[in-house]
């Protein structure tokens, strides 16, 4: 009995040690460029709801909101996370757009208590970032902010921010745009993983657009702390399920969206099966947060979803 459980625990072992290898989070003497991620184990999907979902209800946004908010429905980040918790989320991911304005340590300990308190983990938070602005005070403030945002995440025990990269600015080359961002994401990636904390660069238009273009980047940036924040509704490509495929490996979070549109098509309900299967073949291990942007009232919309995607989870 004694040999079998060492045996196990053996194979366990390497097999950990090939994915850290993988991750690049053991020391091979050199930072390499980032690469598909190799776990070990069967695939492992985990529900998680951004706060963007409700992004017309909560009291606190630094972002215009296509109506007025309906003031009996409107919520705050520790009724965010008491949602997630009654529609059997596991995670939740805070978008920094809801935080209050004056923001300090104190207000992020009280969040993360809350969602410990809820049995709800902090799946991740997002900035709402652009790396490609040249050498100057706006890329400065970009960068400072992200990495204001890595500290808030490693008080709430956050494990992962999801970034932009940005679109070309006047008069410049998506080439130049590129060379600008990558050593950005680098500077941060730097900085997060200091705190233990992962960067997901988001395919989310502008120099990112395509599945080529964000691997482009991706593979360009020399840090184990960065992968893709796979957004499945953001391709707007002549096949964006093919391009998930592509992309899927470098996974370190995954937003689901209830729509697609292919390029030159209407917007058209997701094959969430389809997207299930396409993390599930890539071995993606982590959360998957429902990220509600369509037009039906997200008070009746979400819980349909949710209760689809863990039905799907399940399966």
């Amino acid at each position: 009995m004694q040999t079998t459980t060492r045996r196990k625990f053996l194979k366990s072992t390497v097999q950990t040690s090939f994915a850290l290898a993988g991750l690049g989070l053991l020391d091979t003497g050199s930072v390499m460029a980032v690469e598909p991620i190799k776990r070990a184990g069967a695939p492992r999907l985990l529900l998680s709801l951004a706060g963007y979902s409700f992004r017309e209800y909560f009291k606190d946004a630094n972002h215009k909101r296509d109506a007025k908010p309906d003031p009996t429905k409107q919520i705050d980040l520790f009724q965010f996370i008491d949602y997630c918790a009654e529609h059997g989320c596991q995670g939740t991911e805070l978008t920094s757009y809801y935080f209050p304005p004056t923001l300090d340590q104190d207000f992020l300990i009280r969040i993360k208590r809350h969602a410990f308190l809820r049995g709800i983990e902090i799946s991740g938070t997002a900035v709402g970032n652009t790396f490609t602005f040249p050498a100057g005070p706006e890329r400065d403030q970009e960068i400072a902010n992200t990495k204001k945002w890595i500290d808030y995440a490693a008080i709430m025990g956050a494990p992962h921010i999801r970034i932009f990269a940005g679109a070309a600015r006047p008069g410049m080359s998506p080439e130049e745009a590129k060379h600008l961002c990558i050593p950005a994401i680098e500077e941060c990636c730097e900085y997060a993983g200091g705190k233990g904390i992962f960067l997901g660069l988001e395919n989310h238009g502008g120099i990112v657009s395509t599945a080529e273009e964000i691997l482009e980047i991706v593979r360009a940036v020399k840090s184990p702390w960065l992968g893709i924040n796979l957004d499945t509704g953001n391709f707007r490509t002549d096949d964006p399920y093919a391009d998930l495929v592509k992309i899927a490996p470098y996974a370190v979070n995954v937003q689901m969206k209830g729509e697609v549109q292919p390029r030159g098509k209407a917007v058209e309900p997701a094959d969430l099966p389809r997207l299930v299967k396409i993390l599930r073949d890539a071995d993606y291990q982590g959360y998957v947060a429902l990220e509600y942007e369509s037009k039906e009232d997200p008070w009746t919309a979400v819980p349909r979803l949710l209760k689809q995607m863990k039905e799907l989870f399940a399966a």
